[in-house]
């Protein structure tokens, strides 16, 4: 793979040629690269141009290193050599060893983040650095045993092929001071699919320690990121690693070699050489392991207490305590809390109050609603009267005729029962219209239950008989076919259609050319509508918009209150009031209400339709 920093370089550019060992995916390399990059354009004089070529095991897969050296070299065919080659990692450091007197044999090389154990074998030259590590992998199994003091089997996840054996041979001599304690499982010749179904079945006495991994048995390539996941979520042991990228991706943490800092000494070292400085003449020394880290949430997770944490562990990731992470929130939260306290007190005395008032308010609205009332019989005392009085002469006729036929002994039993009849029928009538102008009276409290509204449009009619005849008001019925069946009070929906009626008579009261009633119904899917209209003179500008104010009236001696009340009984109903100006004169006020949804058989007894 490679990959190209810059556009084509100019002679002021300084050439490098960056040898990784591993393609992209390694998290500690990819890490080291990146920090190295910015570290390097920070600290050169000069503008920098890097090809990066990846000559480790998963570059240039069963690829010949002479043809990887021979491609390197076709890259510089018409172009000068690089001014420096830097190599990150063990298996790019031994391929340039191996290959340097074909590759730029005159060029500085810098070795780069690569463990010491990969140039023992040959001292540095004067044309070469480097910045080395001290991988102290038996002080991460010191640090292990610290805080798991119980382990008795560590099992080692390392890649397959030439890193896995390189470091198996390497850490199998150097472990062998825990032979007694600490037996070492490896991985090299799993795959990862059977990595991962060991580690979810370890003895209760495992941890894990992952150290490179690249390629399993199987010759896939596996990025870290996806191995540490698939390890973290399977694995029913802790998870060790020793580099900081890692620290993060579910490992619990030890004596870590900080990346970030190697990667900027290398900068520094390379940046000097760049700049003029013989590569021989800079040695430094390497770089060992940093203070010790620790992932919270993994030490959570496995029950570690931090009292065996070395001194000076520093623990990332801690779950901040409610106090630390939100005093501020905690204290506006108390703060609230007390203020919510005493507005729930204020409140509660506000409700009673509220509770109170509503009470007296209902009162005051049946109060008027009797005012109303009264004020409508004392309208209709003349109608009432005129009521009466034609059963009553008729009571007294028949009665007067019955005794003239008992005194010239004429009274024969059919003609006795006949007369006996029209009295019984008359007294009905007469007992029939004193009831429902008591019913208009009597206080009265919302009590629904299923009604038609053509009822209740005949008996509020039937108060007006009179005074329509004697006003020489003409009235038209336009009633639906289907009954206007709802759930409502037939009392208060009575004194609803009295009062639009009362309103459309007293809109008469100057007499025009045409005097007419109309009382409409219409029945939809969900409600039903009744409206009132009448050719008198319509809403004044002045109280259009005030019409269902308290008190507001045109009448000369009125209260204001009776469309109030109409409006408050429909607002009890679930229903509605509107008025509007006729296009030929006077007004409709039509009210909606909704229609009953329970099933009943008073539209059978009506009419025979269902209300759904």
């Amino acid at each position: 793979m490679i990959v190209v920093a810059s556009s084509e370089a100019q002679p002021a550019v300084k050439q490098v040629l960056m040898l990784q060992s591993l393609n992209h995916g390694n998290l500690i390399l990819d890490n080291f690269t990146g920090n190295f990059r910015v570290s390097l354009d920070q600290r050169a004089r000069k503008p920098v141009h890097v090809v990066q070529v990846v000559v480790g095991p998963t570059g240039f897969v069963d690829a010949p290193e002479q043809a990887v050296v021979d491609y390197i070299r076709s890259m510089y065919v018409d172009r000068a050599p690089p001014d420096l080659i830097v190599t990150i990692g063990g298996p790019a450091a031994a391929f340039a060893r191996k290959h340097r007197p074909k590759l730029f044999p005159e060029a500085p090389l810098l070795f780069a983040s690569v463990d010491q154990r990969y140039l023992r074998d040959a001292p540095l030259s004067q044309n070469e650095s480097a910045v080395a590590v001290i991988n102290d992998f038996p002080r991460m199994v010191d640090d292990i045993l610290r805080v798991l003091p119980d382990t008795k089997q560590v099992f080692m996840v390392v890649g397959s092929g030439a890193i896995g054996r390189f470091w198996r041979r390497e850490l199998e001599s150097e472990f062998t001071r825990f032979r007694d304690r600490v037996a070492f499982v490896w991985s090299g010749e799993l795959s990862l699919e059977d990595i991962e179904r060991r580690v979810a079945s370890l003895p209760s006495d495992s941890a894990i320690v992952y150290l490179v991994f690249g390629t399993d048995a199987l010759g896939g390539a596996y990025a870290d990121e996806q191995v540490l996941a698939e390890l973290h979520a399977k694995a029913n042991a802790p998870l060790f690693a020793s580099h900081t990228p890692l620290l993060g991706y579910g490992i619990v943490g030890g004596s870590l070699i900080n990346i970030a800092n190697l990667a900027h000494n290398t900068g520094d070292v390379a940046s000097r050489i760049l700049n003029g400085e013989p590569a021989g003449s800079i040695r430094v020394p390497p770089q060992s392991r940093g203070p010790h880290m620790f992932d919270w949430r993994e030490l959570q997770r496995w029950r570690i207490a931090e009292t065996r944490l070395p001194p000076g562990s520093v623990v990332h990731f801690r779950g901040p305590s409610l106090w630390d992470e939100y005093q501020p929130v905690v204290l506006t939260a108390v703060c609230v809390l007390l203020l919510q306290s005493l507005m729930i007190a204020w409140l509660m005395h506000e409700r009673r109050a509220r509770q109170r008032a509503e009470i007296d308010s209902r009162r005051n609205l049946a109060l008027a609603a009797d005012i109303n009332r009264r004020e409508t019989i004392s309208a209709l005392t003349s109608s009432i009267g005129h009521e009466l009085g034609q059963p009553l002469s008729s009571i007294v006729h028949n009665a007067q005729a019955l005794q003239t036929m008992v005194t010239t002994n004429r009274a024969s039993p059919d003609a006795t029962a006949a007369i006996v009849r029209d009295i019984k029928g008359e007294a009905a009538l007469a007992t029939q219209i004193i009831e429902r102008h008591r019913a208009m009276l009597r206080s009265h409290e919302l009590h629904k239950k299923p009604i038609d509204l053509h009822a209740v449009i005949d008996e509020s009619l039937a108060l007006f008989v009179h005074e329509l005849r004697a006003r020489q008001i003409e009235t038209t019925l336009d009633l639906s076919s289907t009954p206007c069946v709802i759930d409502g009070d037939q009392v208060l929906l009575k004194q609803v259609l009295v009062n639009l009626i009362r309103n459309a008579i007293d809109a008469l009261a100057e007499p025009p050319a045409r005097r007419h009633i109309t009382i409409r119904s219409a029945v939809t899917t969900t409600s039903v509508v009744m409206s009132v209209s009448d050719t008198g003179t319509g809403f004044s500008p002045a109280i259009i918009g005030t019409l269902f104010t308290p008190f507001v009236t045109a009448k000369p001696h009125g209260l204001g209150i009776g469309l109030v009340i109409v409006q408050r009984i429909l607002d009890a109903h679930g229903g509605s009031i509107s008025a509007e100006e006729n296009p030929d004169g006077g007004a409709t006020l039509t009210v909606t209400l909704p229609r009953s949804e329970t099933p009943n058989r008073l539209s059978e007894r009506l009419g025979g339709a269902n209300p759904s």
